[in-house]
């Protein structure tokens, strides 16, 4: 199955070694998603989450050179485990006065998780492919975390 794409959107998929209840919670409680936002050096210093429809999250992340990068967003869907959906926007920089939106979809195999991750729209294709980079570099921060919780919580 393939889908064909606009311009201003961006389709990430990452298989997980951990369970998707696990998955999930690396996007929803704030302990865990300070242990993997962010590519590379960066480091996810704050992160808020009120997780229900409606509720706001805020994080930011840190990298010596560039500072401090502001985000936060409301969340509009979620069925824990499964699917998360809600609104990304950057405090400041050139992506500053767009909106996305970011649609998570979990699907537990064997004790592994696919996680689909869809952004959009991005301001453009400059920026969109600006994402890309990051978030992979993020998720494989993430991919090695869950990893490691869900071995230790098996032990």
């Amino acid at each position: 199955m393939s889908a064909m794409l606009a311009d201003d959107e961006l389709l990430l998929t990452r298989i997980v070694d951990a369970p998707a209840d696990l998955v999930f919670s690396m996007w929803t409680d704030p302990q865990h998603f300070r242990h993997w936002m962010g590519p590379g050096k960066y480091e996810c210093r704050a992160a808020e989450m009120d997780v229900r429809v409606g509720g706001a999250y805020r994080g930011m992340i840190y990298v010596e050179g560039d500072g401090e990068s502001w985000f936060g967003g409301v969340y509009r869907e979620i069925e824990p485990g499964r699917r998360l959906v809600f609104t990304f926007k950057w405090d400041g920089g050139p992506s500053a006065d767009v909106e996305s939106l970011i649609t998570l979809t979990f699907a537990e195999h064997a004790g592994k998780t696919t996680m689909t991750f869809h952004q959009t729209p991005f301001l453009n294709v400059e920026r969109r492919d600006a994402h890309v980079g990051g978030w992979t570099g993020a998720f494989n921060k993430l991919a090695d975390y869950a990893a490691q919780q869900a071995k230790e919580q098996t032990s």
